[in-house]
């Protein structure tokens, strides 16, 4: 693992805890060939959306509410217009099989996950069937995909 990913992989975790979800908060960050950060997302409901009625935030109901951190991360990328072939994934937890079609599509090469988002049992549970889906899609689709365990500190500055 490189400094760098570390740093992304931190980063991301800094964007998931945007997220409103009350389970499960995800964080995506789209870096660019050359280390450059670009868009990012995490999940939860889309723009102009009212994100307080608790209703919504109910299983199973959330889920026909809530984007995935992947999927806003490419949405954003979208909206300002950013192509993003060649691009690099770095999200805190493995991506559910539509995000990992979407990250095919759009051409992004690689995808770094937190390793430490394996410790979350619920989420484990919930997806483990779906990850072994997107690990078969991305290996077949060529897109590299890397497990990270980011130390606490990276004491690089």
């Amino acid at each position: 693992m490189s400094k760098w990913d570390a740093r992304f992989l931190r980063l991301a975790r800094e964007v998931s805890k945007w997220s409103k979800d009350r389970s499960t908060r995800v964080g995506a960050v789209i870096v660019r060939a050359d280390r450059t950060p670009g868009p990012y997302g995490y999940n939860g409901f889309p723009r102009y959306i009212d994100d307080e009625l608790e209703k919504r935030h109910t299983r199973p109901i959330k889920y026909d509410w809530t984007e995935h951190a992947e999927r806003n991360a490419i949405y954003n990328a979208a909206r300002i217009g950013m192509a993003l072939g060649g691009c690099i994934m770095y999200v805190t937890h493995l991506p559910c099989a539509d995000c990992a079609r979407a990250i095919i599509q759009v051409g992004i090469s690689k995808v770094v996950v937190d390793e430490d988002s394996h410790s979350d049992s619920g989420f484990a549970d919930r997806w483990g069937q779906e990850e072994k889906i997107t690990v078969e899609m991305l290996k077949e689709a060529g897109v590299k995909l890397a497990l990270v365990r980011v130390p606490a500190e990276d004491g690089d500055d």
